[in-house]
């Protein structure tokens, strides 16, 4: 039976899949409610791991699955970002972004197949924090851009001038993410060195 953490992370999962077509539909209503969905998702990613540690439910499913989810939940917002012309994300950080999270999934899978579970490092959880940051910063510079359609009189020319001074953070906190997430990357090829060369050498003939 499918534990509880488990459960919620495939929960986030499907979240993060209709976040993006919100964020996608150009519809100020719909990025408001995408909105409200990613501070779900991402409020998620701590519960599941809280249940998990105090129910002693810990699977290796959900060690592997969990981080795989949260990229998902991070590329989804990312790639719809980019199709948002007033947002002005940068595409080359978010491939730069998601290069990584795939080069470090596969690192996973041979770890896996190896008969290991590639435990988080601290340079990986604050690159999910900076991520999820940067995301949610992200959020709140396009609901300010809506606002100013959606508001009257002064409230609208205070989200104007507020866009106006916000309007590139978009794109430095993109940057800046994926800078951090590259960093992060190498502490785990460093540390997972041996394992990687050893998954690409032939066995020795004793």
């Amino acid at each position: 039976m499918m534990t509880l953490a488990n459960k919620i992370t495939l929960t986030r999962a499907a979240m993060a899949i209709v976040m993006f077509i919100f964020i996608l539909w150009p519809n100020p209503w719909a990025r408001f409610i995408a909105t409200l969905i990613f501070i779900v998702a991402a409020s998620t990613d701590w519960v599941d791991g809280k249940i998990a540690r105090e129910t002693n439910t810990i699977t290796p499913f959900g060690a592997i699955v969990d981080p795989f989810v949260d990229k998902i939940l991070v590329a989804a917002a990312f790639f719809a970002f980019v199709g948002i012309r007033e947002l002005d994300v940068p595409i080359w950080a978010v491939f730069f972004i998601l290069l990584r999270e795939l080069m470090i999934s596969t690192l996973r899978v041979i770890a896996a197949l190896e008969g290991k579970v590639m435990a988080a490092e601290r340079w990986g959880k604050f690159k999910t924090v900076i991520q999820l940051s940067a995301i949610g910063t992200i959020f709140f510079v396009l609901d300010v851009y809506h606002m100013i359609f959606l508001l009257q009189g002064a409230a609208s020319r205070f989200c104007l001038i507020l866009f106006i001074t916000l309007h590139k953070v978009p794109y430095t906190i993109t940057a800046i993410a994926a800078i951090i997430t590259w960093i992060s990357a190498i502490s785990y090829l460093r540390n997972n060195w041996d394992l990687l060369k050893k998954s690409w050498s032939l066995p020795s003939c004793k």
